[in-house]
């Protein structure tokens, strides 16, 4: 799954909130700032765990104001051991 994340969404702990919970999950991939002030993700895992992710990032930390979350479903790769912040 790649979403894209926008609204309110940096300089609110948005990345670190969404590694934290993708690891309590069990979800791998990555979580990056854009530079159009969104933020995007890439995640992987059992489907039902992706939707709970997912929901999650509907949401987001408490400080975040999410307008929308896009969503593509992608091939499963298996490409990922963990979960990072990339920069």
């Amino acid at each position: 799954m790649h979403v894209l994340i926008k609204g309110r969404v940096q300089g609110v702990f948005f990345r670190a909130e969404t590694r934290r919970e993708a690891i309590q999950l069990g979800v791998k991939g990555w979580v990056r700032n854009t530079w159009g002030s969104d933020v995007e993700a890439v995640f992987e895992g059992e489907e039902e765990t992706v939707k709970r992710m997912i929901a999650w990032c509907h949401k987001g930390p408490p400080a975040a104001g999410v307008e929308r979350v896009e969503e593509k479903w992608e091939k499963f790769r298996g490409e990922f051991d963990t979960f990072s912040i990339r920069y």
